[in-house]
């Protein structure tokens, strides 16, 4: 049994300033159905955020629909399964999941009203199966706990956990012996495994340590457990069987230091399957220039885009004592010389540097970061900075926050 692992799609997802990514995704989907064909996968597994929000653009649905349309004339992929993640919303992926079910694609946006209903079995009908799937969806607090009048931070952290674990065991105690028919047992997961390593654009979705699930959180049970949420391809605890197969696309200029990947797993019975890396093509490269201004427009001036089908966009952080406004213009002049190589999306100061003895020195300006450079959880700590919070206060104040975040 070949299974394709992938996860944080997030079609739809508008980068600085608005900027759309469809064209990238949707040299990624097409991609993707290639190699499904030449890999010969049989099931294709999305371990969650496969929008990036609750309410997608209609470009990004009908992306991911013709994707689905498509892969049904695949000669090998038989059964796709999809989870929610914390950026989906689970009614919105559940609006169509009876209709895809005729289409054998199986769709959990969230904990279903039948717990056993995240227990799939692939093939559909085949007695023995030949790949068993605990498709367990971003479980959010009141998947797996309840609400209990005056606890600490803490202890309703420690609850989260607990009850995250005991999701798990309970699917594994609903799963019979697998293991004596040689049938290999898959679950998936949308979260903050501990030990991982997230970049910018993970946005929390719990607070504090309550996304920290340790790998002996999951059941032996499990031949191989399917990660989404961090975009960083890495494995969990040093189990080489739980891993994260990470973001297709880098979704934030945080995430150009590691490749894009899907994981192709390759099962022979019950066990862990061989696992095999697949660099997903990187159509639109993001940069980072730093340093003085003068040199930030020579590497701006110097990119080479060669081999990639879009311009790169680039960040910027600049030293220098000239105005802001002269600095802005410098820069945006330098990347309309590069006709169409790179684009700068943001720009901000990194220090101020003196200027000559004698020479014009504008007064320093403050550098106020667009809003769409921040999270939801960094305007909150930028308002709670402005209050005279005991640090006790604040951290409940998170958590609240990172609750609300999590129900959003």
């Amino acid at each position: 049994m070949r299974v394709l692992h992938t996860a944080d799609w997030h079609l739809g997802q508008r980068f600085h300033n608005g900027h759309e990514r469809l064209d990238e995704h949707q040299c990624f989907l097409d991609w993707l159905l290639h190699t499904i064909e030449q890999e010969r996968v049989e099931v294709l597994l999305v371990a969650g955020d496969v929008f990036d929000t609750g309410n997608p653009p209609a470009a990004a649905r009908e992306l991911y629909y013709n994707f689905l349309a498509h892969l049904r004339s695949s000669e090998t992929c038989h059964d796709v399964v999809i989870v929610g993640g914390n950026h989906d919303s689970a009614a919105t992926l559940n609006a169509s999941a009876s209709l895809l079910k005729a289409l054998r694609v199986h769709v959990v946006g969230g904990v279903p009203a039948v717990f056993e209903a995240q227990c799939l079995t692939l093939p559909h009908g085949a007695a023995p199966p030949r790949l068993v799937v605990a498709a367990v969806p971003f479980l959010r607090d009141a998947d797996v706990r309840h609400l209990v009048a005056g606890e600490t931070t803490a202890e309703r952290e420690s609850r989260l956990r607990e009850g995250i674990a005991a999701h798990y065991h309970r699917l594994a105690d609903h799963l019979p012996n697998y293991r004596a028919l040689n049938v290999p047992v898959l679950a998936t997961g949308h979260l903050f495994a501990a030990g991982g390593t997230a970049g910018d654009a993970e946005r929390d979705i719990h607070v504090g340590n309550l996304g920290q699930i340790a790998a002996d959180a999951f059941p032996a049970a499990f031949d191989y457990v399917a990660l989404g949420h961090l975009h960083r391809p890495q494995v969990v605890g040093g189990r080489p069987h739980i891993r994260y197969c990470g973001a297709p696309i880098p979704l934030s200029f945080s995430e150009t230091g590691h490749p894009q990947q899907v994981l192709l797993l390759t099962f022979g019975g019950a066990g862990c399957p061989e696992v095999q890396a697949l660099d997903v093509p990187c159509t639109r490269r993001l940069r980072r220039f730093r340093g003085p201004l003068e040199q930030v427009i020579q590497q701006i001036s110097e990119h080479d885009n060669t081999g990639y089908a879009h311009e790169a966009w680039a960040e910027v952080a600049v030293e220098s004592g000239l105005p802001w406004a002269v600095v802005q213009d410098q820069i945006r002049e330098a990347w309309l010389q590069t006709n169409g190589q790179v684009r700068v999306l943001t720009a901000r100061k990194l220090a101020e540097i003196p200027t000559p003895l004698g020479a014009f020195k504008a007064p320093a300006e403050p550098v106020v970061p667009h809003l769409d450079e921040l999270t939801p959880r960094a305007v909150f700590e930028q308002l709670l900075d402005t209050k005279d919070y005991e640090p006790a206060a604040r951290a409940e104040l998170l958590a609240t926050f990172g609750e609300l975040l999590a129900h959003r």
